[in-house]
């Protein structure tokens, strides 16, 4: 698949559906149907992306912009699309959406053993800061957490 064919769009509560595939796929303790239609719908810190693939979705990412900065809370794609660059693609997307509204640094969780998730976060400017001890309940591994400062040169 060419990466120019991924669209990516602000997420509706019309992609719920796709999003929900795309969770159970990714996660072993996936966010709620209700749980992502109160982010989309009700949440006014809550920004979500999708990447669309032929009207599929195929990934989603989302972010809570509080004052000033952001806390990335859920980047995900859907396995048969990985490895084609679309998490690099919604990262970049949450990066540009944050510095558009000020945010002046950026932060999220990652479990310890996920090495391709921080080596991506790592590419996008986002460095280890600290650790969450038993931070995920499926399993208790640790989370990295990890910052990244912003341009904000808008």
């Amino acid at each position: 698949m060419n990466p120019n064919d991924i669209k990516i769009l602000p997420m509706r509560l019309k992609d719920i559906d796709g999003v929900m595939v795309v969770e159970k796929l990714s996660f072993t303790i996936p966010w709620s149907r209700n749980a992502l239609i109160e982010e989309v719908s009700k949440n006014t810190f809550a920004r979500y992306i999708i990447a669309k693939a032929n009207e599929r979705v195929v990934g989603y990412a989302g972010m809570w912009k509080i004052c000033d900065e952001c806390h990335i809370t859920n980047v995900a794609v859907h396995p048969e699309y990985r490895g084609l660059g679309i998490g690099g693609q919604l990262l970049k997307n949450l990066i540009l959406l944050a510095e558009e509204e000020g945010a002046r640094a950026m932060t999220l969780e990652v479990r310890k053993n996920n090495n391709a998730a921080q080596n991506l976060y790592k590419k996008y400017g986002f460095v280890a800061a600290g650790l969450r001890k038993a931070y995920y309940a499926d399993n208790n591994e640790d989370a990295v957490i990890m910052w990244k400062e912003n341009s904000n040169e808008n």
